[in-house]
């Protein structure tokens, strides 16, 4: 609107000008010079019009350059913030669902050990920790040895997810290195990893390697040795599918058979299981401790074509077990095994599952044994365990020999040190005796220290 009255001004003031100049063309020459004059004072006129018209400029301010700076460094501030708490946001989500933990310990045994009953050659692993089937027997001269290793220290690496669907999901894998080879005392003392556990559990199911369901380890005494009263003790750890149900445990697990020839002689480890060892298990807990029942029925099997042989029986075993508080912080530690055909499943294969007869039939063997174990600490920082262990054989000698282990027993006395959580120091006294059927027997008194980190 305004530009159109600003033209129409000066569209006013042409057309006066021009009426003027019209009726005075023919004027002298100071007319002339009037018109002029009159001319210059419209085109003031309209010049003055044309700014009046113009819409007044603000001036611009100056620039405040650290005023800016700082404004942009705050805008960059808070977005940081925001990006951060999304990440943290992010990570604590993470976490929530997944979590891993390492963990193991290092530990030194230092081993003097004699035997009454012969020599046990170097790198055996009954230097290594107490098994009462190496125990030698006989009249020959005894032997003793010093081992220091470290072969017992493990790994372990577990994880924790919380699965989309609302179920959690738990892995454990651990290694050692007892009993494998692939190393010597002489150089580097450099020994293979082995596999002591693998698995993962997903809500009621474990899937993987671990101790067998029939052993109850929390009744497992607290020995420097690894194991402890291994010929009363129901030990493994092998590759299984197990379904848990509140106190009640139901497990199918790898089968291997271990059998006695006919006469006697080498054990024979045959593979030819069909059927998986099978086993079921109740625990219960209280106050004054826990208890455990555990049985176990298993296909014992041989094939041996060249032979003739092809023979499968079934074996059993049923264990009572537990873990008893006394006082407020002692305990004592128990358990009671018998079976027939148990072989591998009761102290550390002492005795095999089955013994062959004259026309390539199996026969299961029986046996049993039990162990007490009694934990005082004298306080905080010291402590003892105070263990017996004892297991028996009833095998038809007519079939395995007279030189098969009819029974065994320990004894053991420790004293650990803890100056602080997780660090162990202990000096322990063990005295093993094996006898086979013949009567003759042999001895094991070893003095162990050891030092212990947890981590």
């Amino acid at each position: 609107m305004v530009g159109n009255k600003h033209n129409k001004t000066i569209l006013s003031l042409a057309v006066a000008v021009g009426l003027s100049f019209s009726s005075t063309a023919m004027a002298d020459g100071s007319e002339m010079d009037a018109l002029y004059d009159r001319i210059e004072a419209l085109e003031a006129q309209v010049q003055a019009l044309i700014k009046s018209q113009q819409p007044a400029l603000e001036p611009i301010p100056a620039v405040d350059t650290a005023v800016t700076k700082a404004t942009a460094n705050k805008a960059a501030e808070t977005k940081a913030t925001e990006v951060l708490a999304q990440h943290k946001a992010e990570v604590a989500e993470d976490e929530h669902k997944h979590s891993y933990k390492f963990g193991g310990y290092i530990k030194l045994d230092t081993l003097l050990s004699d035997y009454s009953g012969g020599s046990v050659a170097s790198g055996t692993a009954g230097r290594d920790f107490y098994i009462p089937g190496l125990i030698p027997v006989g009249n020959s001269a005894g032997e003793s040895y010093l081992d220091i290793h470290a072969r017992e220290s493990r790994i372990n690496f577990s994880s924790k997810h919380l699965l989309d669907n609302g179920a959690t999901m738990r892995t454990y894998f651990e290694l050692d290195f007892l009993i494998g080879q692939g190393g010597n005392e002489r150089i580097s003392n450099s020994y293979t990893p082995r596999l002591r556990h693998a698995f993962f559990t997903y809500n009621k199911w474990t899937f993987g390697q671990t101790w067998t369901t029939f052993f109850n380890v929390s009744a497992q005494p607290e020995n420097l040795d690894f194991v402890g009263p291994a010929e009363s003790i129901v030990f493994g750890r092998q590759a299984m599918i197990r379904y848990t149900s509140g106190p009640w445990q139901f497990a199918i697990e790898n089968p291997e058979t271990t059998i006695t020839p006919y006469g006697g002689g080498g054990r024979i480890v045959t593979d030819d299981n069909l059927m998986p060892d099978v086993v079921l298990r109740y625990n219960l807990k209280s106050n004054w401790g826990s208890f455990v029942v555990a049985g176990t029925l298993r296909q014992l099997a041989y094939e041996n074509q060249a032979a003739g042989i092809d023979d499968s029986i079934m074996g059993y075993g049923l264990s009572l077990s537990g873990k008893m508080k006394v006082g407020d912080k002692n305990d004592f530690r128990w358990m009671a095994t018998v079976g027939s055909g148990m072989g591998r499943y009761f102290g550390l294969n002492l005795v095999n599952s089955s013994v062959l007869d004259a026309n390539g039939k199996l026969e299961a063997i029986d046996s049993y044994g039990m162990f007490g174990s009694y934990r005082h600490f004298w306080n905080n920082q010291w402590r003892s365990n105070f263990t017996l262990g004892y297991s028996s054989v009833d095998n038809n000698t007519a079939l395995t020999g007279f030189g098969v282990t009819s029974k065994a027993s320990s004894a053991h006395i420790n004293l650990i040190y803890s100056p602080l959580p997780k660090i162990d120091f202990g000096l322990e006294l063990m005295i093993a005796e094996r006898e086979i059927e013949s009567g003759l027997n042999g001895d094991l008194t070893r003095f162990q220290f050891s030092a212990k980190y947890g981590f």
